[in-house]
């Protein structure tokens, strides 16, 4: 049963993260024609409309789907109760978010706002309609089917942003792209799936799940308010200019390799320690062994993002370039990040949920402080807090998943520090290749890219990293399986 489950968690995490790597590709290519083709200023109001939706979509889940995955056999009175939840949650806020769409646009100075509000916001009852399908297939480890669906909607929503954004049609191709990746997702998520709301409606069955699943919901809650609260004062108090898109790009950017690594990890993972929770040993090697790959690709992904952002931004034209003192800092909360996850994900298995709040509660007291020291000051002063609360929130949930596994402080730092030097040192290279390679930044950017990859792969097998051997050894597995 053990090794049946492994193998479902290699080819799950392989799956994942094809998928995330092809989809992240796809949508960072989109994203930087988009950014070619459109000004700065088209960008204000969708960093704005993305800030409230964020907060949004945490509500309208409510933690009900993580509690569906925890639940040891989940009746379908429950999965019929969540979705009516769900849809009447998104349809009340979704009509919320429309009326009070005049005085935002008034009080941030976007007219635009009002304007794409009521389209924008479409993809909150879009998500709930599809969230159990979701769910479901999390269940039952099919995530080589929610990787094509993803890649599939992705697509859509991608030629369909560019061939709009072609025609001119500035603004509402980009809303197009963010409400066409919702919408056939959910399309394809119901074809493709059996389940259908055909149980009774259980208010009980709510009531059961609701103390946990409200615990959760706060938490998450709690985390995307602070995660968009400096678009919500930088979007007030630089009105009337750019600063907003430059600052929402460079955090965009950052966090689409970030988000889409720990959404690929943790959706195989939360499943999968779930099933391996009362074997204390083998949680905390899983733990260990988790923290390590996903250290060894992020770390000389992030870094490696930083050290190339000068020729990147250059790219997309001299309008994008105050971008880049942005991306290059900002990058650096991309090494914490997915480690503050991880441990979150540790905690949302082997906890009941109070503890998370207690620690959100005393992360969210440091936030408050970093950033009241830091917005009144610049923008480039946020940048470097958000990069001080990364660390800080790494640090506070490895010290409370310390109290549900025997993974140790000793245990963390001898697993990272292999994988950080020499992904400093890949760092150091590409820097040096950047120096030395005269001509345009596109040259300049493949050279740096092709010298950066050579570096760490040959430094990973020169040193013997383990991560390096247990990647590779996934890999091999997946191809003799395909």
């Amino acid at each position: 049963m053990q090794g049946e489950l492994k193998e479902k968690v290699a080819s799950g995490v392989a799956w994942s993260l094809a998928e995330k790597v092809g989809s992240t590709l796809l949508q960072l290519g989109v994203s930087l024609v988009l950014l070619r083709l459109l000004g700065p200023g088209c960008y204000n109001d969708v960093a704005m409309l993305t800030a409230f939706s964020v907060v949004a979509l945490v509500i309208v889940d409510s933690g009900f789907s993580q509690v569906l995955i925890r639940k040891a056999a989940p009746r379908p009175e429950d999965y019929k109760s969540v979705f009516v939840f769900n849809l009447a949650v998104a349809a009340a806020l979704y009509l919320l978010l429309v009326a009070v769409s005049p005085w935002v646009a008034e009080f941030y100075g976007q007219p635009d706002f009002r304007r794409v509000a009521p389209v924008f916001f479409l993809l909150l009852p879009m998500t709930a309609f599809c969230s159990v399908q979701n769910t479901i297939f999390a269940r039952q480890f099919r995530f080589a089917l929610l990787s094509k669906v993803t890649f599939a909607a992705t697509a859509v929503s991608g030629f369909a942003a560019v061939a709009l954004a072609l025609a001119g049609a500035g603004l509402w191709s980009i809303v197009a792209q963010r409400v066409l990746l919702v919408g056939v997702r959910a399309a394809l998520l119901w074809w493709v799936s059996d389940w259908r709301p055909a149980a009774p409606f259980s208010r009980a069955a709510l009531r059961e799940m609701a103390p946990n699943s409200f615990r959760l919901m706060g938490t998450d809650l709690i985390s995307a308010l602070y995660t968009k609260l400096p678009q919500f004062f930088i979007g007030r108090l630089y009105a009337g200019t750019n600063t907003l898109a430059y600052f929402d790009q460079a955090q965009k950017l950052k966090d689409s390799p970030v988000t889409s690594t720990v959404m690929a990890v943790q959706g195989v993972i939360f499943p999968a320690l779930s099933k391996i929770n009362g074997d204390d040993a083998k949680f905390a090697e899983s733990y260990r062994q988790i923290i390590m790959v996903v250290a060894y690709a992020m770390f000389p992904m992030m870094l490696g993002l930083s050290a190339v952002a000068p020729d990147l931004f250059a790219l997309l034209g001299e309008k994008w370039m105050p971008t880049v003192p942005y991306f290059e800092a900002i990058c650096l909360v991309g090494l914490f990040y997915p480690l503050s996850m991880i441990s979150l994900n540790v905690l949302k298995v082997r906890s009941d949920g109070r503890i998370i709040l207690r620690i959100e509660v005393l992360k969210k007291v440091l936030m408050t402080v970093i950033f009241a020291l830091t917005i009144p000051r610049s923008v480039m002063a946020v940048v470097w807090g958000l990069v001080a609360i990364s660390v800080c929130e790494a640090v506070v949930n490895f010290a409370a998943s310390r109290r549900f596994t025997s993974y140790g402080w000793g245990g963390f730092v001898r697993t990272l520090l292999p994988v950080a030097a020499v992904s400093a040192a890949m760092y150091g290279t590409v820097l040096l290749v950047a120096a030395a390679v005269p001509g345009g930044p596109l040259l300049r950017l493949m050279a740096e890219v092709a010298a950066g990859m050579l570096a760490y792969v040959a430094l990973s097998a020169l040193f013997r990293l383990e991560a390096f051997a247990e990647v590779a050894a996934i890999i091999r597995k997946q191809v003799a399986r395909r």
